[in-house]
């Protein structure tokens, strides 16, 4: 017999000789572990299948409704044109039977009973109501509506709620589960002679032998696997996917704050109904789509759902290498670029360079560390050097301004690190080549092997300008870029310029957009607006700390940004409505545009004057842009004309600021409405949208605990008053540590947030 199964049969008081086998475990042991990894493995299959076949179900139900409410919008008459006019409809009309839903939903008996209707027309009818049906089908896009809220699209959310809340891990684990039962399944069947004295003896030597092989190649295996903590991932992927369903207005608040990521769930789910692939993937030549189609995407690092286009345009640059994304705004270019980084990074790159405005470095940071487990660093202002230092030291992704990458020479960084990739976002700032940035921008693309680039603005009409963007990626290819090139059409210059262009649009690939997509665009106070926040902060002034940050216009953060809003919207002809609290804020807004807006619209217009306004900026055909003061314009008017709206600051009050996007998304706006909130980091803004977002809690650490605010949730609220009163009270406190801190590591103490007693001001006790 083999080693285990002779030791396990000599006896020494009792106790088997054999306890181990000679260098490992007890095979028993080792099945016992292998035994458990596999049903770990199988329930999380089993849970995470059931889980996805219980959104399908619930798809599936809204769907036919949508359907159905497709067809019964559609006349029967129109069967006619499916049958190319065989079928007589007459008499189906003439029995109440209208509409195409009607004569589905009817029996083929039901149809017989019809004077007029026979077996042979009968059929017809239901052939053609169903080949209608499935037309329908392929066309209907399923959306979510967070105003109708029934009980189909509430099952839905709740169902897709589960697996949103365990995010891309649950399906990672179900892949690894899956990979878990291949791979054990097969030694642990020709490892069962190994489970017992009994089966040992009847197993035969060359089946002891397979036995015993088979015993430690599961054990290595299985150190594998713990090696990479499969049996943590499945433990936590089993408890994500096991808890209960959560109430319906838990499902759709989360909805409501991160449906990209709801929608990105569904579309790996069932097939994106209305999206067509050509489009989806940019009209791109046959050929090389099916080239991209075929790259690998690890996303390992990754940690948001990807949709299918995204998840193409990911492909592209990794298949291509040196390329633009073009994609209109909101479609998730960032998004794209993180997902290629994060394959690279789990291919073994381990430096990475983003390059952008100053005006998006903080939301590049952001993006980075919460839709990837990359580390970001802002190569920027004071902590410029060590945050060099250590990009350098531990890899990740160092986030630089433009002017930045001029101090940034890619020789020094090439002697300490390997570049994997370089992005430069809002490309079309380096078209003319002989600016500066330009020329910083092209010395690290001719050192670095993988470029991006993203911009937002449409290449179809800037033939010039995409020329000297390829220049830099793909030189070769410019003689194939004529000046006339963009005559033929966008579909036709796009598939001209494929090895290096792709672009979609959100009317092609988001057939499910929401109507209200929101996005907070975090910038950093100037040195003059911080200057003024300080200040405001000491004096407990707390409606000067909501409008510091456009105390100095010339150098305000809130405002480049808004104006490089503005001028994105401008190039593809949308109108904007433009919302604050303070009317001189608008005044500085106002001052700053170069065009001449409409308004402001505030108190002191009367309902007829204000409706005059809107009515004159929704008469322009094209770009404008109107100035609303938030309590004024975000009642009683209908701005449907305009598309995307900017908020220069968070509001006390949600409602102040639904109101006022809601006068966005009135019948009639035919677009979808991008809400951009413009917020400053490390100020009151944050400090808002921290106690607002957790108002509950707030209530509770404020006010006490109470059975009222127990058990009535919609009693949770705190005044305006209080909440202003804590969050001046907090911002004292928090700049006052800040000002010890700076003191006691020798630096200029610069408080000026509390008394001289070090107690907070006595403006913010009142």
């Amino acid at each position: 017999m083999g080693s285990w199964a002779s030791e396990d049969t000599e006896r020494d008081g009792g106790q088997a000789v054999g306890e181990r086998r000679r260098g490992g475990r007890r095979p028993g042991a080792v099945l016992a572990e292998a035994d458990g990894l596999r049903a770990a493995a199988g329930a999380v299959v089993a849970d995470h299948r059931g889980a996805v076949e219980q959104v399908r179900a619930a798809y599936l139900g809204l769907r036919d409704r949508l359907v159905a409410d497709e067809l019964g919008a559609i006349p029967t008459a129109r069967l006619r044109d499916v049958t190319e006019g065989r079928l007589r409809v007459g008499a189906l009309e003439a029995a109440g039977l209208g509409t195409v839903r009607q004569v589905a939903e009817a029996s083929r008996y039901t149809l017989q009973l019809i004077p007029g209707v026979g077996a042979q027309t009968a059929a017809q009818a239901l052939a053609a109501a169903g080949q209608i049906a499935r037309a329908v089908e392929q066309t209907v896009a399923v959306r979510l509506d967070v105003d109708r809220q029934d009980p189909l699209g509430t099952a839905l959310v709740v169902a897709l709620q589960r697996l949103v809340a365990a995010g891309p891990d649950a399906r990672r684990a179900r892949e690894t589960a899956e990979r878990v039962q291949a791979e054990l399944e097969p030694l642990v069947v020709a490892a069962q002679p190994a489970r017992g004295v009994l089966r040992g003896l009847f197993a035969g030597r060359e089946r002891r032998a397979r036995a015993q092989a088979a015993v430690e190649r599961l054990e290595k295996v299985l150190a594998g696997f713990g090696a990479q903590d499969v049996p943590v991932l499945l433990a936590q992927a089993s408890v994500d996917l096991l808890r209960p369903p959560v109430e319906a207005v838990e499902a759709w608040t989360d909805f409501e704050l991160r449906s990209a990521d709801y929608y990105g769930v569904l579309g790996g789910i069932v097939e994106e109904a209305g999206t067509e692939l050509a489009a989806a993937e940019g009209f791109l030549p046959e050929e090389l789509s099916d080239r991209v189609r075929a790259e690998p995407l690890d996303d390992t690092h990754c940690r948001v759902s990807l949709r299918g286009y995204q998840a193409f345009g990911a492909r592209f640059v990794l298949a291509r290498k040196r390329v633009i994304i073009g994609d209109e705004m909101g479609l998730g270019k960032t998004i794209q670029a993180i997902a290629v980084l994060a394959h690279l990074r789990a291919r073994g790159s381990t430096h990475f360079l983003v390059v952008c405005p100053a005006s998006v470095l903080i939301n590049w940071t952001r993006e980075v560390e919460s839709r990837s487990t990359l580390r970001a660093y802002r190569v920027h202002g004071q902590e410029r050097e060590a945050a060099l230092a250590e990009w350098l030291r531990e890899g990740g992704v160092a986030v630089v301004t433009f002017d930045g990458l001029r101090r940034l020479e890619p020789a020094e960084v090439a002697e300490a690190v390997t570049v994997g990739m370089v992005v430069v976002d809002e490309a079309h700032f380096v078209k003319n080549r002989a600016a500066q940035r330009s020329r910083a921008v092209a010395a690290w693309v001719e050192r670095v092997e993988r470029v991006l680039f993203l911009t937002g603005t449409p290449m179809e009409n800037r033939v010039e300008e995409f020329r000297s963007l390829v220049q830099y990626l793909q030189p070769e290819l410019v003689p194939e870029v004529r000046p006339d090139s963009a005559a033929a059409g966008p579909v036709a210059f796009r598939k001209a310029v494929a090895p290096a262009y792709l672009r979609r649009n959100q009317q092609d690939v988001l057939t499910e957009l929401p109507e209200v997509v929101h996005v907070d665009e975090w910038e950093e106070f100037s040195p003059a607006d911080l200057a003024a926040y300080r200040s405001a902060v000491a004096a407990g002034n707390f409606p000067a700390m909501r409008r510091a940050g456009y105390a100095d216009p010339a150098d305000s953060a809130k405002l480049r940004r808004l104006l490089e809003i503005v001028g994105e919207a401008a190039e593809s002809g949308l109108k904007v409505v433009v919302f604050s609290f303070f009317r001189d804020v608008l005044a500085a807004v106002r001052e700053a545009l170069e065009r001449r807006p409409f308004g402001p619209v505030d108190g002191s217009l009367g309902a007829a004057r204000r409706q005059e306004v809107v009515d004159a900026f929704s008469a322009v055909s094209g770009h404008a842009v109107l100035l609303c003061q938030i309590q004024a314009g975000g009642v009683g008017l209908n701005i449907q004309a305009a598309s995307v709206v900017i908020l220069c600051e968070p509001q006390v009050k949600p409602t102040l600021e639904e109101q006022a996007v809601a006068r966005s998304r009135r019948m009639g706006q035919v677009r979808r409405v991008r809400v951009h909130r413009l917020l400053a980091a490390d100020s009151v803004d944050q400090r808002m949208l921290d106690l607002l977002r957790a108002k509950g809690r707030l209530f509770d650490d404020y006010a006490r605990r109470s059975e009222v605010a127990e058990s009535t949730p919609e009693a949770v609220d705190v005044s305006e008053r209080s909440l202003a009163e804590l969050i001046v009270e907090e911002e004292q406190l928090r700049l006052a540590a800040r000002a010890d801190e700076t003191a006691e590591d020798g630096g200029p103490a610069q408080d000026g947030a509390s008394s001289a007693d070090g107690h907070p001001s006595a403006s913010a006790r009142r």
